[in-house]
């Protein structure tokens, strides 16, 4: 039997993917010890290993075939643009990627009027902007809290991942668009899904069983 090899984003999406797993009956004992400064982790009685990676690497990695499948936002699958196949939603790690800024906004929106849009995500703001709503704008491109921009002048607007609003209320801020809603997927390699399809789908139908008996713990 061949080995599935995973690439987890880094932080609350590894440890949830790992806690579906779990309730599937797979578990990776070494991966609970924080103190490791391994970067692969075994679990050979089931032919599995496991790596975390940056959030934005791991459809890389898994277009290139050094992992079979990976768990990452769907924020990222659409930014990084890579071939694979998105296979599951796993509904965690729920929010909206949205068009923010200040009330007065809305109305150049409305207009299409030429603005400069601050944003992490070029590719989905670009996307949104020109093949949605078939609006030109000036895109920049921000690493940081891109909610400063329009407070600042940089920018009318923002393209940012939205979960309570909190920190957009805090600072004057609202959602004027949404964009497209977002959450953790499972995304597998093209030849990977050919070459070890039985073990793959026997992997995924762990995760639905996994998915359902979190839901059931949450009711």
């Amino acid at each position: 039997m061949d080995t599935i090899t995973f690439a987890l984003a880094k932080g609350r999406l590894a440890r949830k993917a790992m806690q579906m797993l779990e309730y599937a009956g797979i578990s990776c004992e070494e991966m609970k010890d924080e103190n490791s400064r391994k970067l692969i982790f075994e679990d050979p009685a089931n032919h599995l290993r496991f790596f975390l990676a940056k959030a934005s690497d791991v459809p890389t990695y898994v277009e290139y075939g050094a992992a079979d499948i990976g768990v990452v936002g769907k924020d990222t699958i659409l930014e990084e643009q890579r071939n694979l196949y998105e296979v599951m939603d796993l509904g965690i790690g729920k929010c909206r990627m949205c068009v923010a800024g200040p009330e007065s906004a809305r109305k150049v929106l409305q207009n299409h009027e030429l603005i400069r849009v601050a944003t992490k995500y070029p590719v989905i703001a670009r996307d949104y902007f020109y093949n949605v709503k078939h609006q030109t704008v000036e895109l920049i491109k921000l690493n940081g809290s891109v909610e400063l921009a329009p407070i600042v002048g940089l920018s009318e607007v923002i393209v940012d991942i939205v979960e309570t609003g909190t920190t957009l209320r805090e600072n004057g801020l609202t959602v004027l668009e949404e964009v497209c809603p977002l959450s953790a997927r499972v995304v597998v390699n093209q030849v990977s899904m050919k070459m070890k399809n039985a073990q793959i789908q026997d992997i995924l139908a762990k995760f639905r069983t996994g998915l359902d008996r979190m839901r059931e713990e949450e009711k």
